[in-house]
């Protein structure tokens, strides 16, 4: 047999990969150092988040937080039914279901109305939305497109998608999250079949952030810059009296360390009394499991809530198993849910700085994916999630450490297989 053209192959492959991943800086082991204190909470916290991210600081927004399909969706359809200059909607999974017929269907109501409306699905998130409900879109007046569809010349950029979420109204209401367009996310976590996510309404200066976040896809699939003021109206506080600190944090694949994995990274190791994270996708690398343990180690109560056995992607469970030790050594609580599909992604520190947005814990968010998460610097709200952690707590199971080390040997083998492959995750 001659071997010359399967070695090819193969070079070419891994020399592909290899160039990849050169902008990925921390394929050297080096990690990160935090350089003074800033406490989350104060003034400090957020001029350093602002530094890192460039994303500025909005205060006098209105948030409210959204649990499950059913709180969700109708607050969904009700602001698109609200809208009367522009919808922008940006998503990465559409998928085929009734959901996804009645937000078309409220779309292509405000199309017709002589609303500017515009539809922005991933490609590949995107796939298997019903080509039916695109051409009713289109009939109706509503602009749709996919963000990078597959291209034989381009094809490294298959693995670089859009994971944001997101809808703004008359550029002055949002809502973000986790929530994608599929039936899967109604309904109230009842069963395996409906799945529990977190999602937020948002009214005032952070939706111009939101907006952004949009538009910058938006231009990259049509090449169409948005600058009416339609979808950019002046955005007076809502809520002056209480000041609530925002940052919309826009993340992007590219040279060097992204904005949302660095701005996790200080949270993380500012923290000084508590970390919840919860993630879909947990599959951290060594810099922020590092993070995670150390402070543990320096006396931070750290929990971490992830799917249990109901999961879509088996893989990135066992790659996240495979650090369970690690992180028990170092006194974090790990928490599996149990009820169904866990796909919320949310992260409060300290009881008074928070995010919540479209990333999950692992690299394809911090350095694949266009990602875009909310960051919130108020107790009350901090309050309102941690309330949402503690009841999804009760109906999870908490993993400890001797029983983790009595686990069968084929569940090391599968968690030692996914950790190799942590990278593309």
């Amino acid at each position: 047999m001659n071997w010359r053209w399967p070695a090819g192959l193969a070079a070419a492959a891994v020399g592909w990969y290899a160039s990849d991943s050169l902008r990925h800086r921390r394929e050297n082991r080096r990690g990160y150092t935090l350089e003074g204190s800033p406490l989350p909470g104060t003034e400090d916290f957020l001029r350093a988040a602002e530094a890192l991210t460039q994303a500025p600081i909005t205060r006098g927004n209105r948030v409210e937080v959204l649990v499950n399909g059913d709180t969700i969706f109708p607050v969904f359809l009700e602001t698109i039914a609200s809208a009367r200059q522009t919808v922008n909607l940006l998503t990465y999974v559409y998928w085929a279901g009734e959901i996804g017929e009645r937000v078309a269907d409220v779309v292509c109501e405000r199309a017709r109305a002589g609303v500017a409306c515009r539809v922005l699905v991933d490609a590949v998130g995107g796939a298997s939305m019903r080509t039916g409900v695109v051409e009713r879109m289109r009939e109706a007046g509503v602009q749709v497109h996919y963000f990078r569809p597959p291209k034989p010349y381009a094809v490294r950029r298959l693995n670089n998608r859009t994971h944001r979420k997101v809808l703004v109204v008359d550029g002055a209401v949002g809502l973000t999250g986790g929530v994608g367009i599929a039936d899967e996310w109604t309904g109230d976590a009842q069963d395996p079949e409906h799945w529990r996510d977190t999602h937020l309404r948002i009214e005032g200066p952070a939706v111009r952030g939101l907006q952004g976040a949009f538009a910058e896809n938006w231009l990259e699939a049509t090449g169409q810059v948005l600058s009416d003021s339609d979808d950019l109206p002046e955005l007076p506080p809502v809520d002056a009296s209480r000041g609530v600190a925002m940052q919309v944090i826009r993340s992007s694949a590219g040279v060097g360390d992204t904005n949302v994995e660095t701005l996790y990274y200080l949270a993380l190791a500012a923290a000084t009394t508590s970390i919840d994270l919860t993630s879909a996708y947990f599959a951290p690398r060594t810099v922020f499991l590092a993070a995670l343990a150390d402070a543990a180690e320096r006396g931070v109560r750290v929990r971490v809530l992830v799917p249990g056995a109901h999961i879509d992607k088996d893989v990135v469970r066992y790659a996240g198993r495979s650090v369970y030790g690690e992180l028990l050594r170092a006194g974090v609580e790990v928490y599996e849910y149990q009820p169904t599909m866990l796909h919320a992604k949310a992260l409060v520190v300290d009881g008074v700085w928070a995010t919540i947005g479209s990333a999950n814990f692992d690299n394809r968010s911090f350095q694949l994916n266009d990602e875009a998460v909310v960051c919130i610097q108020d107790r009350s709200l901090a309050d309102r999630l941690t309330a949402v952690f503690e009841t999804d707590l009760r109906v999870s199971r908490r993993i400890e450490l001797e029983e983790w080390r009595q686990r069968p040997l084929s569940g090391r083998a599968r968690e030692w297989g996914a950790r190799v492959m942590r990278r593309e995750l």
